[in-house]
């Protein structure tokens, strides 16, 4: 990860810290091939949006300290990590990040007894440090809540439901809990009062909402060399967002458009013809307004007692997803 990015330079110590801190956490005593594997991982690539959130929110309050704060922060980005390696094997995955999966590189089998041990490896750091039952609760709604998105998105392949509410909640589950429980525990562990806590969890989901929109929209936008996947994956997944959504609601060619979305067997041809079919509508505006608008929110909800350093950082990181193209 490059940690010369500007909107952490605040945390660029603590995550040049957390670096060494993944690989020792992931490295097996036991066995080489675990640690091959799961070295392999946290060094290709990652923005560290969730370690920084939370690093962040514990700079923001009165009793911060690195040393408690930085093995959650870990412990998040293992979670991460892990709930990923899964993902890449479900959706049958040969890259990430520009950078080959754990499944293609080795296998699936390997992939997911691997994902499971980084898991294992980041609920061991939670109860080494103490951080007490909510903490723990709430690691473990989350790993449950990437579980449920994940079936819920599986049921919903290939059937192009067009409920927006669906979309909404199941990219909360997939993403939006994530980046909320990323800020609320940083604050939590910061110090920061009970008010302040619930105002970045607030800015953590709305920011977490607009992070899935952007990263749907640039599944359709850009290029495979620049997402670092396949352009156009979700649709040959049979997965529906929200640029999609708008499409089968506005396109002279709608019809055309479903046909394809429920189609397992589609082609290349079909999925370049979908996404034609989806840019020469309003689909990516609509749900770039849509991102826009939870950014906004998210701004707006900050707490007032934050350092100004730290507002700062949740300020840019904020544009930075609505600007971001990878």
């Amino acid at each position: 990860m490059d940690v010369s990015n500007a909107m952490f330079d605040v945390i660029k110590g603590d995550l040049e810290r957390l670096e060494e801190r993944l690989i020792e956490a992931v490295s097996s005593p036991e066995d080489e091939l675990v640690t091959e594997v799961g070295t392999h991982l946290v060094t290709s690539g990652g923005k560290r949006i969730r370690p920084a959130l939370c690093l962040l929110a514990a700079h923001g309050g009165p009793a911060f300290s690195l040393a408690h704060t930085l093995p959650l922060a870990t412990a998040l980005e293992l979670i991460h990590t892990a709930s990923l390696v899964h993902d890449d094997v479900i959706d049958k995955a040969d890259t990430r990040r520009g950078a080959p999966t754990a499944n293609a590189k080795w296998d699936n089998k390997i992939a997911i007894l691997v994902g499971d041990y980084i898991f294992a490896r980041a609920f061991r750091l939670v109860a080494e440090n103490e951080y007490g039952d909510h903490v723990a609760n709430r690691l473990a709604q989350l790993v449950g809540n990437l579980s449920v998105g994940e079936i819920i998105q599986d049921k919903q392949m290939y059937k192009a439901a067009r409920d927006e509410a669906d979309y909404y909640a199941r990219i909360q589950k997939k993403t939006a809990d994530f980046l909320e429980i990323c800020c609320e525990l940083g604050a939590l562990v910061g110090g920061m009062d009970a008010a302040a806590v619930a105002k970045l969890a607030a800015y953590g989901h709305a920011i977490g909402m607009a992070f899935q929109i952007t990263d749907d929209l640039l599944d359709i936008l850009e290029t495979s060399e620049q997402i670092g996947k396949p352009a156009g994956n979700d649709i040959r997944q049979g997965i529906v967002t929200l640029p999609v959504l708008r499409a089968l609601a506005v396109s002279p060619a709608r019809e055309e458009l479903l046909a394809i979305v429920t189609d397992p067997a589609m082609t290349d041809e079909m999925v370049a013809r979908a996404l034609a079919i989806v840019r020469a509508t309003d689909g990516a505006a609509f749900a770039q307004a849509k991102a826009e608008a939870y950014l906004s929110r998210a701004k707006a909800v900050l707490p007032e007692e934050l350092p100004e350093d730290i507002r700062d950082a949740y300020e840019q990181v904020a544009d930075f997803i609505g600007q971001r193209n990878f």
